[in-house]
């Protein structure tokens, strides 16, 4: 953990931060750090404030006090222009996929790209289909999310999300609504991409399995106490954490000593 200076190893550090909905406090005393390459998962019960945390990391929701640098820049301290720079290099898989239901996924995955580059159509549809190719939908630009399964909707998101070549990617529950056997696809395409790229990952998720897959780090929040219990490996935490809550929460919440 990280808190007062920030480690050139870490592209995305979290300090002391409160989140709030008018006088309803959500989260408090928030501070960790993600390092280049990593997937941090965002990890706890239902109503914790993982979804609250996530929105105020990618810029939705300023916070009622601490900090959040991207690449050692204050985010939420510079002018709302400069904001949108900054948070250009990051990229965001939403739960749902959010694609465009009357563009193909070559016309959905362009759309960063005509929107924040010089490059011409050629060039633009080009680089749609390699990030298409990158998550497994070679062929597929054509087609529409209607014409997909849920799997692949999610994949076609991540390619959009990745269309600028993001640093770090946001995924908000990106097993949500999957089998097992897509779950599983989807957390071995986020390994491989880490591993590929150098993405840093932050998932925000609850499904233990996908947990232990594909985190090298992991916060637990907690909505008793409003704030981070305990951060380090989820096979550590789940069996030496401080915390019963934390232990509990990945013994799939059997009482834990």
């Amino acid at each position: 953990m990280i808190i007062g200076n920030l480690d050139k190893n870490s592209i995305l550090v979290v300090e002391k931060l409160q989140l709030a909905y008018s006088d309803y406090l959500v989260l408090e005393d928030i501070s960790f750090s993600a390092k280049r390459g990593e997937c941090l998962v965002v990890m706890g019960a239902s109503g914790c404030g993982k979804s609250t945390l996530l929105k105020s990391m990618i810029g939705l929701l300023p916070p009622n006090d601490g900090k959040i640098f991207l690449d050692k820049v204050d985010l939420w301290s510079v002018e709302s222009n400069k904001r949108n720079f900054i948070l250009k290099k990051y990229g965001v898989l939403f739960q749902g996929g959010a694609l465009w239901g009357s563009m193909n996924l070559v016309e959905n995955v362009a759309l960063p790209l005509q929107m924040y580059t010089n490059l011409n159509e050629t060039e633009i549809e080009d680089l749609a289909r390699y990030k298409l190719n990158l998550v497994g939908l070679s062929g597929y630009g054509d087609f529409y999310p209607s014409q997909l399964s849920g799997g692949m909707k999610k994949r076609a998101g991540l390619a959009r999300a990745m269309a600028l070549d993001p640093s770090i990617l946001f995924l908000d529950e990106p097993s949500a609504g999957l089998d097992p056997i897509n779950s599983h696809r989807l957390d071995n395409l986020i390994n491989e991409l880490k591993a590929s790229l150098g993405i840093t990952f932050v998932v925000v998720t609850h499904e233990l399995s996908s947990i232990f897959d594909i985190a090298d780090n992991a916060i637990f929040l907690d909505g008793h106490s409003k704030t981070l219990l305990d951060i380090g490996s989820p096979s550590d935490l789940k069996e030496n954490s401080d915390h019963e809550r934390v232990r509990s929460f990945l013994h799939r919440g059997n009482p834990v000593k």
